[in-house]
């Protein structure tokens, strides 16, 4: 498959007039797929409500048919045509979120989806999201987009357009250049449809912002466990996954620099990934500085792409530094853990 690139230039007024946002618009139209920038990751885009159109995505990244997808749109108004009802708390929430990256989980109206895309459940994920070029071609293709990260199943999601092209050059339609990512990481998601709104994958928007909108809200067990039937991306398989088998590590700066040395003991080239406080402190085969952990927002922007980096290196082993689980901490870990298919090394264990 050819596939088309274009460049959009975020910052620049009249986005929409782009000829690029109309000839992407329209590959969508024809139920084709299209990577885009948002503001948390790169989406794989195609029309929500056509079946041929989402079994491309799923038939590009290599995706589980059982994983249900997340539907993009570019008004709140839209929101109306395709579930059946808002309450007062979803409301308070997206006047609060929209546009940005909170996911939140209603009840469909039937007949608008591709069963595809809900998985064959009767709830879905709906999020406007927090940028000019993704709600520009949402609002010229016409309809809601499906739109998961836009990569090869169970690597690390993109947060360039770099990252696209090397994971699905060749079986994608076109994707459309926006820049580097903002956020780092995906949306939250929230299930609207219980008592209380559970999260079921944190992210971008935090468990306390959403408790200070709301009042209160509870963190689904699901997020911690493997679990048959997911309700949201990312609850069932493992995710953001380099080549190199990854540990999630919680210890001293001197008990991970022996855990370094011990794997080299060993004949293992070892990659490190940690904040810019440890990383000055470590000595590995190649070091990766992700953030800082006095403004973990820098962490969760750079994620993505120091877990590619290892890639390139051919290390034998990653050891990649936990941080606080609050606030965008809870998304970051969520990632890591899944990353690591939920192997630790822990200091005195």
């Amino acid at each position: 498959m050819n596939t088309t690139q274009w460049s959009v230039d975020k910052n620049v007024d009249k986005i929409l007039k782009y000829p690029q946002i109309e000839q992407a618009a329209q590959l969508l139209r024809e139920g084709k797929t299209v990577a885009f920038p948002t503001e948390t990751v790169y989406g794989l885009g195609a029309d929500a409500t056509s079946d041929q159109a989402v079994q491309g995505i799923f038939e590009a990244k290599g995706r589980p048919s059982d994983n249900p997808l997340i539907v993009h749109i570019s008004s709140k108004k839209q929101l109306h045509d395709i579930v059946e009802h808002v309450d007062n708390q979803a409301g308070k929430l997206i006047e609060q979120f929209w546009p940005g990256p909170l996911t939140l989980i209603f009840k469909k109206k039937e007949g608008v989806f591709s069963d595809l895309v809900t998985a064959g459940l009767d709830t879905v994920g709906i999020r406007m999201p927090d940028h000019p070029v993704a709600l520009s071609i949402i609002e010229a293709a016409g309809k809601p987009i499906a739109a998961p990260s836009a990569n090869r199943s169970g690597k690390p999601s993109p947060t360039s357009a770099d990252h696209v092209y090397h994971d699905l050059h060749g079986r994608i339609a076109g994707i459309v250049d926006g820049g580097e990512t903002g956020v780092g990481v995906e949306s939250t998601v929230l299930d609207c449809t219980v008592t209380p709104p559970a999260i079921l994958r944190p992210g971008g928007v935090s468990y306390e912002e959403i408790v200070e909108c709301i009042g209160y809200a509870v963190i689904d067990p699901s997020v911690e466990e493997q679990i048959e039937k997911p309700r949201s991306p990312g609850m069932k398989y493992t995710h953001y996954a380099p080549t190199a088998p990854l540990f999630v590590t919680k210890g001293s700066d001197k008990w991970l620099q022996e855990t370094i040395i011990s794997f080299q003991q060993t004949g293992k080239k070892v990659g490190v990934m940690a904040t810019v406080e440890t990383i000055s402190h470590l000595h590995a085969d190649f070091l990766v500085a992700c953030g800082s952990e006095e403004d973990l927002s820098t962490t969760a922007h750079s994620l993505y792409d120091s877990i590619r980096a290892f890639d390139n290196e051919a290390v034998d082993i990653i050891l990649a530094q936990s941080v606080e689980p609050t606030g965008i901490g809870a998304a970051i870990m969520n990632r890591l853990v899944k990353a690591a298919g939920h192997k630790w090394l822990t200091e005195n264990e």
